[in-house]
């Protein structure tokens, strides 16, 4: 029997690109969604080919800008995947948006053709950080769509950047108090990397030291209302994204368009896709254990301690780092102080 697949549809086009940004993604506003379309949904049908109608418990359209896309076709393809796969009733359907692409007409749109999640990628709430970051919306354009998802009773994300050139704990706390007032069930907060080739890392910025980047993470959880369930994650009980727990879980996904990865479960063995596509090799049981430890670290909740898990893991140094992990409820989880430490400690345990 096919185990519950999530799926992961990327959408690589943006109006410009961010200078911090890496990810694969192409600088156009008016691609050929038809042809992108054709392309998705031969994959889907690749996929239900091996699979059958598997479960689906969510999807999540990230990028890129899928909020760029036409309703139309977005519609489209969540129609063909429910025709070929088995979308649960609660599924939860995320997209991923941008402010200055999106408006309350388009949600209710996206809404009505099956969205029922919506991530703003924020960023940051003052324009000038935005212009630095290379964002074409405003604070207020932001702010904006979040108060629209929040009409429309969408379960609604945002998305922000701290680490920047200059930024203390102090500018980190004011940061979190100004999320507060937005009344967000969800958020997200990443350090700000710095990736070669981007015109950010062409520009020589003088980044925060490592104890600083460590107060404000610290800083962090000390002043956002929203309580952290992972590394970079903060939400109300119940309004985790269920997609990436299911990745941090070491769940099976699929990854459909060009730049989507995905694990996929068949007939009892791990595969791991690359690059989207129909592309796939397998993967041994020790492999999957130890990505299992990466992710499932990140977590609050911590990784479950199977008997893959345990084989993978060296458990004499684990007692050995009283206060940096721990073990709750079977489950093996880095402490406030581990989380610091966090790739210092996989080294260490992955025998």
């Amino acid at each position: 029997m096919t185990v519950a697949h999530n799926i992961y549809i990327h959408v690589p086009f943006c109006i410009s690109k961010c200078r911090y940004c890496a990810f694969y993604s192409h600088a156009c506003a008016n691609p050929d969604w038809d042809t992108y379309t054709d392309g998705i949904i031969n994959e889907i049908k690749h996929w239900s080919e091996i699979m059958g109608a598997a479960k689906v418990p969510s999807v999540f359209f990230g990028g890129g800008t899928p909020s760029l896309m036409r309703v139309k076709n977005f519609d489209k393809i969540i129609n063909y995947l429910n025709r070929h796969f088995s979308i649960e009733n609660n599924a939860e359907i995320t997209l991923e948006s941008n402010p200055g692409t999106i408006d309350m007409d388009k949600m209710k749109d996206f809404q009505s053709a099956g969205v029922n999640r919506l991530s703003v990628g924020v960023q940051s709430l003052d324009d000038e950080k935005l212009k630095y970051l290379g964002r074409r919306h405003s604070a207020h354009d932001a702010i904006q769509a979040i108060k629209d998802a929040q009409k429309l009773n969408l379960r609604v994300s945002g998305d922000f950047i701290y680490g920047l050139p200059g930024e203390t704990a102090k500018t980190i706390k004011q940061i979190c108090n100004e999320i507060n007032k937005l009344g967000l069930q969800h958020c997200s907060l990443y350090e700000l990397t710095i990736e070669d080739g981007t015109p950010l890392a062409k520009s020589g910025p003088i980044m925060p030291c490592n104890d600083t980047m460590a107060q404000m993470y610290t800083t962090i959880q000390e002043t956002l209302a929203l309580p952290r369930y992972e590394v970079s994650n903060y939400a109300t009980d119940g309004n985790e994204c269920r997609h990436n727990q299911n990745v941090w879980d070491g769940g099976a996904y699929i990854g459909i368009g060009k730049g989507a990865a995905g694990r996929v479960h068949i007939d009892n063995t791990w595969y791991e896709q690359r690059g989207g596509g129909v592309l796939f090799e397998q993967m041994t049981d020790t492999d999957r254990a130890v990505e299992k430890i990466i992710t499932g670290l990140r977590t609050m909740r911590g990784v479950r301690l199977t008997d893959d898990v345990k084989n993978a893991i060296n458990m004499d140094t684990v007692k050995g780092m009283q206060g940096l992990v721990q073990i709750n409820n079977d489950r093996l989880c880095a402490t406030d102080a581990g989380i610091l430490v966090l790739d210092d400690i996989v080294v260490k345990i992955v025998r």
